[in-house]
């Protein structure tokens, strides 16, 4: 009895701090099977809310322990209705100065939500896609990281900006 009280609990908690996420509009999240490979991209297709409003755009990482880098190079791709393509090279940090890394969590597995553009107005009408790459290199190496290990989960996340919408 005493467990099902604390499960129902959990669930009930659970529920009130997703619903009370009032900024989000997209929030979707893809697994990574044992490591994420230079060629794998992944895509999120996404259809706005409306063509009049600006968003903050983020790419959200979940990561464990296994990821040994200080910081992270994505290629950030988004496609247009009409076809136009936009394509940013970035950097995040993933740990601190002595290692440590960063993010939320109490596990071993840390969550990070790391901006990628402010303000997005989408107006144009259709459906939009995000593709996300990694581009890990070693120092000293030209050719790529082959298999990035330590990356769980890569998610894309659009919010209001505003807090009271």
């Amino acid at each position: 009895m005493l467990r099902s009280n604390a499960l129902l609990f959990l669930a009930i908690v659970s529920l009130v701090f997703v619903s009370c996420d009032s900024n989000r509009v997209f929030d979707e999240y893809k697994s990574v099977p044992n490591a994420w490979h230079k060629d794998s991209v992944v895509s999120f297709n996404i259809t706005p809310p409306d063509s009049s409003n600006a968003y903050n755009l983020f790419v959200n990482l979940r990561n464990t322990n296994a990821y040994k880098y200080n910081n992270l190079f994505l290629i950030v791709e988004m496609v247009f209705p009409h076809g136009k393509t936009v394509k940013d090279t970035l950097e995040y940090r993933m740990a601190d100065s002595s290692g440590k890394l960063l993010g939320t969590g109490v596990t071993d597995t840390k969550e990070n939500k790391l901006w990628y553009k402010e303000g997005v107005v989408f107006s144009e009408s259709g459906n939009y896609q995000v593709n996300i790459q990694h581009a890990m290199r070693e120092n000293g190496k030209v050719n790529g990281v082959d298999e990035l290990e330590g990356i769980t989960d890569i998610g894309f996340r659009i919010e209001h900006i505003n807090s009271n919408k």
